[in-house]
């Protein structure tokens, strides 16, 4: 009889465990439930994501894009001069981010870029501006939990030129 209890004892044990785990699995499955990815009137990259199925802990990510950015030199007109005076910036961004999950999820932006002119100078009397700048094989990874999103490709012309 003693066995029987205790045997029914490691029994109800072991399925208390097993369906625990089950619930622990069932909530702890992320994926992206949406990306997007916009131009900020500055020029940079800006990815929002929601991301669910989480648990309480923070959620670490990383956000990498290649970029290409036109500068350009304008005159006090207000004009682009026809010289050979803009220059063309190809680099990768990125950006990281600690997200605490609200109710197993995350809803949150990264932002990253633009890359920056480098040793390009306007002559005097000219501003340098940030003319055009895209961004491709933009990707957003949730480093703890292993899981990524392609994100699609953004651009935006911020002067004419």
């Amino acid at each position: 009889m003693r066995l029987v209890k205790r045997g029914s004892a490691i029994l109800v044990s072991v399925a208390t465990i097993l369906a625990l785990s089950a619930t622990a699995a069932w909530a702890d499955a992320p994926k992206f439930h949406s990306v997007s990815s916009s131009v900020s009137s500055s020029g940079a990259l800006v990815v929002n994501w929601d991301e669910r199925g989480l648990g309480n802990l923070n959620i670490d990510y990383t956000l990498t894009a290649d970029a290409t950015a036109v500068y350009a030199c304008i005159n006090g007109g207000g004009n682009h001069p026809q010289a050979a005076n803009k220059e063309t910036v190809n680099s990768e961004v990125s950006a990281s981010g600690s997200f605490e999950p609200k109710n197993g999820r995350v809803t949150a932006s990264l932002s990253a870029g633009p890359p920056s002119a480098g040793g390009f100078s306007c002559p005097n009397g000219q501003r340098l501006v940030l003319a055009s700048v895209s961004y491709t094989n933009i990707v957003l990874t949730d480093t703890t939990n292993g899981v990524t999103a392609s994100v699609p490709d953004a651009s935006r012309v911020l002067v004419n030129i």
